[in-house]
């Protein structure tokens, strides 16, 4: 199932730092948002927090997320993902949709697993589902009001 704006390319690394630093000396870069963050999340193995440390550099139109795993068994969709060392690993896309509720009628209709989910009912909703006997790797939905897109650096028009 691929439906929305595709606006996102998504990575791991045990070394968020770094790999920002290689962005910014590889590519222009017009807005870079760090933060350290815990979260409340649901798998389908049990709900739980966990706290994980993120990058997200806008290049034109398209953001980069930057994701380096902590602690929380709910973050295992990231950390069973890390390579060896601190390089990147390509982990998902992230589509954005305009309607939750009707997005969410689909989800129910098509055959991937959703794997992880959160938010904030009313701000920003997001879930994974599990693509990747597809196209090899997760696709994260996201619908967040208009304000917390352009406080996170999307376009308007």
């Amino acid at each position: 199932m691929i439906v929305g704006r595709h606006y996102q390319n998504a990575y791991v690394t045990r070394n968020i730092d770094q790999a920002v630093v290689e962005f910014q000396q590889r590519a222009d870069v017009r807005l870079l948002l760090e933060t350290e963050v815990s979260v409340n999340l649901w798998t389908p193995q049990g709900e739980g927090t966990g706290t994980q440390k993120l990058a997200f550099l806008w290049i034109g139109d398209m953001q980069i997320e930057l994701i380096q795993p902590g602690e929380g068994d709910v973050l295992a969709l990231y950390r069973d993902a890390l390579p060896a060392d601190d390089r990147l690993c390509f982990h998902h896309v992230c589509h954005r949709v305009d309607d939750w509720d009707a997005f969410l009628a689909q989800v129910e209709r098509q055959p991937y697993p959703v794997m992880l989910k959160g938010g904030t009912p009313g701000l920003l909703q997001f879930l994974y589902l599990d693509t990747r006997k597809w196209l090899g790797h997760y696709v994260e939905y996201v619908w967040m009001v208009p304000e917390r897109w352009a406080a996170m650096g999307g376009r308007t028009a």
